[in-house]
């Protein structure tokens, strides 16, 4: 008698040893899973992030240089007009004198 209620208590003292183990173990790979996500999520972030951050900075470097190149132009083309106006009113001055 004493013998089966001992096997008993074994049994039951297994069972949930096992059932820890196994919880143990459904912990281990849900914690593994939500890691993975989040690092896939960050990498994604990241990835995203860069991008943009890439395609602002590039807009911007493109408008400045595309302004600071405008304004040497500009200032090149005046400068081109205002030597043949000059050299126009030289002739002019010459054919009328």
């Amino acid at each position: 008698m004493i013998q089966e209620v001992a096997m008993k208590e074994n049994a039951v003292i297994t069972i949930i040893s096992i059932t820890i183990i196994v919880l143990n173990m459904m912990m281990i790979i849900v914690l593994d899973i939500k890691n993975a996500i989040m690092m896939a999520t960050m990498a994604e972030i990241m990835v995203a992030t860069m991008a943009e951050v890439t395609a602002v900075v590039m807009a911007e470097i493109t408008a400045a240089t595309m302004a600071e190149v405008t304004v040497v132009v500009m200032a090149v083309i005046t400068v081109v007009v205002k030597d043949v106006a000059a050299v126009g009113a030289g002739c002019f001055n010459l054919i009328n004198n």
